[in-house]
């Protein structure tokens, strides 16, 4: 297949960008590069792909409509898999445009590039946070999720809602999927392990907010690819049993449908800590903080439907996980 992927230089495009590429498909790799984090660090993920003659570097921001038109006019993907965002629930209180611009604006864009180009799937990233405050557990796709405690979050379910019009209007494929805190070798440096363990290399005390006590459902890297390829290869169909009268909230009469990838395993932020001390050989210096704003205390995925509907369920273990990322870190940073 031919597949346009946004975000293609970040931490689950480019993973999920190489894993394609292997398997023999054409690539279409769209990014912008922007500096809210590391650019050498997604200049040295995407230098990974552009030994592969499948794979095609475009320059872009999904938000500038002309150059998303240009894109998908020049290339015609047959699918789309979107997971250029602006991402982070803190930096969302400090600076909204930016997610107004990539989240929705981008969106609108790529949205729009697939009806005019009749893709035959779009794939695109939706995020935990959409349960908001939400506090039945596990959090399922089910669930009603209109109360959420970010803009990040609203941006996403807002996506979700977009998506299912395009479905419904133009008949076009398209699956939401709920990543629930992805963590991994070629991490984001804002991400609490790459935060976490660069300060205590350093010798500097860790932000441990909630006390220590958030539980969060912490997804291997690989886990998340599997589960986007395999979602990937089936496009969306139509519920034939969806009822008016009482609406499911994963799909529809339209060819559009959700899903949760989290590993189904909350794992307390301590333990989480302390298995990080123990593959670094090191102790964290830890300063004990309250909830910040926007944050949830706890995330558990449920993936019933993923596993029914695809056969996978992700199942890495936070130590077999965190060990990975720390011989990475190692290696990468030569320290």
């Amino acid at each position: 297949m031919r597949v346009l992927i946004t975000g293609s230089a970040g931490f689950i495009g480019n993973q999920l960008t190489l894993r394609l590429l292997d398997r023999g498909d054409e690539i279409i790799g769209v990014d912008a590069l922007d500096d809210y984090y590391d650019v050498s660090l997604k200049e040295a993920r995407l230098h990974r792909t552009l030994a592969y003659p499948g794979f095609t570097d475009v320059r872009a921001r999904i938000e500038d409509r002309e150059a998303m038109t240009e894109t998908f006019v020049k290339y015609r993907p047959d699918r789309v898999v979107n997971l250029a965002a602006q991402a982070g629930v803190r930096y969302s209180i400090e600076n909204p445009a930016a997610y107004i611009d990539s989240n929705l604006v981008g969106f609108g864009n790529i949205l729009e590039g697939c009806r005019q180009c009749q893709v035959e799937h779009l794939v695109y990233a939706s995020s935990s946070s959409v349960y908001g405050s939400n506090t039945c557990m596990p959090f399922s796709i089910h669930d009603n999720v209109n109360h959420p405690v970010s803009l990040y979050a609203a941006s996403k379910k807002a996506n979700e809602l977009m998506a299912h019009t395009y479905s419904h209007l133009y008949g076009i494929p398209t699956t939401g999927l709920r990543f629930f805190t992805v963590y991994g070798p070629w991490g984001r440096p804002d991400m609490a392990l790459f935060l976490f363990t660069r300060k205590i290399l350093a010798g500097e005390p860790i932000p441990v907010f909630n006390y220590g006590k958030h539980r969060r459902d912490f997804t291997y890297i690989d886990d998340i690819v599997e589960g986007v390829i395999r979602v990937l290869d089936h496009p969306a169909q139509p519920d034939p049993g969806w009822d008016s009268n009482h609406p499911d909230n994963a799909s529809s009469r339209a060819p559009w449908r959700l899903y949760n990838i989290g590993n189904n395993r909350p794992v307390e932020l301590m333990h989480y800590i302390e298995t990080l001390e123990k593959c670094l050989g090191h102790e964290a210096k830890k300063e004990l903080l309250p909830l910040q704003p926007g944050d949830v205390p706890d995330t558990y995925a449920d993936v019933d439907d993923l596993a029914h509907e695809f056969g996978y369920k992700p199942d890495t273990s936070v130590e077999e996980g965190v060990a990975h990322f720390v011989e990475w870190y190692r290696d990468y940073y030569r320290v």
